[in-house]
């Protein structure tokens, strides 16, 4: 169902007497299969607006302009032209999708805007130096290796089927949790099964049927899925149906109860492990879960990265506040970009500090969450 998105103006104080008026960006998917990973972040990033504008010191006012590519990097190019088209907008949260970020970010780079992405965590995409591509998660060659830790040392697994639904995010991931694997003793077979038509793909649904009976066959102990919720969920169902036994798991594209609700019948989802390259503390937690959940109406524990796009807009505006700011848009938006670079900021999902190319300058946790469909949650069970 499509949710209320969050309106452009935040606030009818937005052009004080004094105080030029700036515009923060949001693009993921805000409809389609994949909305509620973009509502998650969407409503982070509108909360950690709204209160800067309460804040009299702040010597700017802030909007909200939301851009929908659906998850898609198909639909990525033409919103990020539109962003870059806004001249009052001078950074981007996003984009969320690791495909659309890679499809976008050409048009980013080119017009010098900062792109925090709170979930985009394919390898590739950190690259350069003082890149205008930075990230508040770690990559997939973190959490990759630490989800075949988890399924090969942790939980013993000899064999394994790695599969992935075709995507960039989802290509990407599954080729490091093989490799790892591999390393760590563990026989893996690969599959690439293309998403299905109702997550925006291509393949049909019975597909699933076919790949669940050839797993089954081939009986690993464990399986690992790359990809996102959608396509998962599907499957999940087809290898119930096959009657398949071993240990699940699949990454952050997947740590959503949309999950539970998206496979068919829901107890197929019971017991699948999922991971989120989370940068830290994975949730909002106290007065600003309160503050969250009273705007958003979801909760936000299990509110995939809300707190990484509530960190990453929190770090703009401050860098948005420590520059000295340009009139001309083309010149702000150089400006952060290289004071995003310079500044060290603590956030709730712990101490941000980019490299050079993007990526996070100190450790990250990877945490591992499991599914209970029987409470329609997902429960932590640790982090590397």
């Amino acid at each position: 169902m499509l949710m209320a998105l969050p309106a452009v103006g935040l606030t009818s104080a937005a052009n004080a007497a004094g105080k030029p008026t700036y515009t923060i960006g949001y693009e993921g998917p805000l409809s389609g299969g994949y909305q509620q990973l973009g509502l998650n972040m969407v409503f982070a990033v509108q909360l950690a607006i709204q209160q800067a504008n309460r804040n009299s010191k702040l010597p700017f006012k802030l909007k909200l302009a939301t851009f929908d590519d659906q998850g898609s990097s198909t639909l990525a190019p033409a919103q990020a032209q539109a962003a870059i088209q806004n001249h009052s907008l001078v950074a981007m949260i996003g984009p969320a999708f690791s495909g659309a970020t890679e499809a976008a970010e050409p048009y980013y780079s080119a017009a010098h805007m900062a792109t925090v992405s709170p979930s985009a965590t394919a390898a590739a995409l950190a690259k350069g130096t003082m890149n205008n591509f930075m990230r508040v998660v770690a990559g997939d060659d973190v959490q990759g290796a630490a989800d075949a830790n988890f399924l090969v040392k942790t939980h013993g697994l000899k064999s394994l089927v790695v599969i992935n639904n075709g995507s960039f995010y989802g290509a990407g991931l599954a080729s490091v949790v093989a490799k790892q694997a591999k390393k760590d003793g563990a026989s893996v077979t690969t599959y690439t099964y293309p998403t299905t038509g109702s997550c925006g793909g291509t393949a049909s649904v019975s597909e699933y049927t076919s790949a669940a009976t050839q797993i089954v066959a081939s009986n690993p102990a464990g399986l690992f899925y790359g990809g996102y919720y959608c396509g998962l969920g599907l499957l999940l169902g087809a290898l119930s149906s096959a009657g398949y036994k071993g240990t699940i798991m699949s990454d952050d594209g997947s740590w959503t109860t949309q999950l539970i609700a998206g496979t068919t019948p829901a107890s197929a989802a019971n017991g699948v492990y999922v991971s989120e390259a989370g940068g830290g503390n994975a949730n909002l937690t106290g007065k600003l879960a309160a503050e969250y959940k009273a705007l958003s109406h979801f909760t936000a524990n299990g509110a995939t990265y809300a707190a990484q796009a509530y960190d990453a807009t929190n770090m703009v505006i401050q860098a948005l506040r420590d520059v000295k700011r340009s009139p001309k848009v083309t010149v702000l938006r150089k400006q952060l970009i290289v004071q995003l670079h310079r500044m060290t900021f603590k956030g709730v999902t712990g101490v941000i500090k980019f490299q050079g190319n993007g990526d996070l300058s100190r450790s990250s946790f990877v945490d591992f969450g499991k599914v209970d469909a029987s409470t329609n949650t997902i429960a932590s069970v640790g982090h590397s």
